[in-house]
């Protein structure tokens, strides 16, 4: 067992924040919920109620932490392929840039202020879409971005600025691109899509990933790596970095794990 760790995890009270929370939790870490629900699985005063804008209360969810798991944020597009006008409205403004690009700047600026050594950074299969699409597959996490839509270009920048803070401010940060771990709601989205089966993430799986994430000794100064649990038919995503950086490998494969 590893030395306790004290861990801020924003976006706890979500499908893969609550995965987190209880590998965290189990494995004898102190953590800290960011989340603008009650985080379940944490006592009250470890579970802090605010957005990400809120940067005092941020800041004081973040004093002391170790690292920080970043996994709060608007979770997709609203309205894509957009409608025809005047339907043809999206959420970009309204939801996207608050919480996936104003709040991970905040995020970044409290482990800087804070000297919090490390932050994991949740990104998405999403910011690759293109080469899947063209399947240019098992996708690196070299492959230069080819975005789906305004999620997935909000996430474009979220790991840009993890690489700068990186460079600037000596902060370990990894950003992760994660499969899809569905929400409820998703489910006959996920069953009717190709592609799912083979990036599915489960909590399980995602709650170990994220273990990882903080109890290994050592990450480089910036690295992009993937998150999935194993394929069904085509390997997606390359997870060499993964396993080689975290000693990590998944360990279930669609529908396993899924009511969880």
């Amino acid at each position: 067992m590893n030395t306790s760790k004290r861990i801020l995890v924003t976006g706890s009270a979500g499908r893969l924040g609550r995965a987190a929370v209880a590998e965290l939790v189990a494995r004898g870490h102190h953590v800290v919920g960011f989340d603008v629900l009650p985080t379940p699985g944490l006592p009250s005063e470890q579970s802090l109620v605010a957005g990400l804008l809120d940067v005092d209360a941020l800041h004081r969810a973040a004093t002391g932490a170790d690292a920080i798991i970043h996994l709060a944020a608007t979770p997709d597009d609203a309205r894509f392929p957009r409608g025809a006008a005047p339907d043809d409205r999206d959420n970009f403004i309204s939801d996207l840039v608050p919480n996936n690009v104003v709040g991970p700047y905040q995020v970044m600026e409290a482990a800087r202020k804070l000297k919090i050594p490390r932050v994991i950074l949740a990104s998405t299969g999403q910011v690759i879409d293109g080469h899947l699409v063209a399947k240019n597959v098992p996708v690196t996490p070299d492959s230069p971005p080819r975005p789906r839509y305004l999620y997935a270009c909000t996430k474009v920048f979220l790991e840009a600025l993890g690489q700068v803070y990186s460079k600037e401010h000596g902060i370990e940060v990894l950003a992760v691109r994660l499969g899809w771990c569905p929400r409820p709601g998703q489910e006959e989205e996920f069953r009717q899509s190709e592609l799912g089966p083979d990036v599915y993430l489960s909590p399980g799986d995602a709650g170990r990933f994220f273990t990882a994430t903080v109890e290994v000794a050592k990450l480089p100064p910036y690295a992009v790596v993937y998150a999935t649990s194993r394929h069904v038919r085509v390997r997606q995503y390359d997870l060499t970095s993964t396993s080689k950086l975290l000693a990590w490998e998944p360990r279930d494969q669609w529908p396993t794990g899924s009511a969880q």
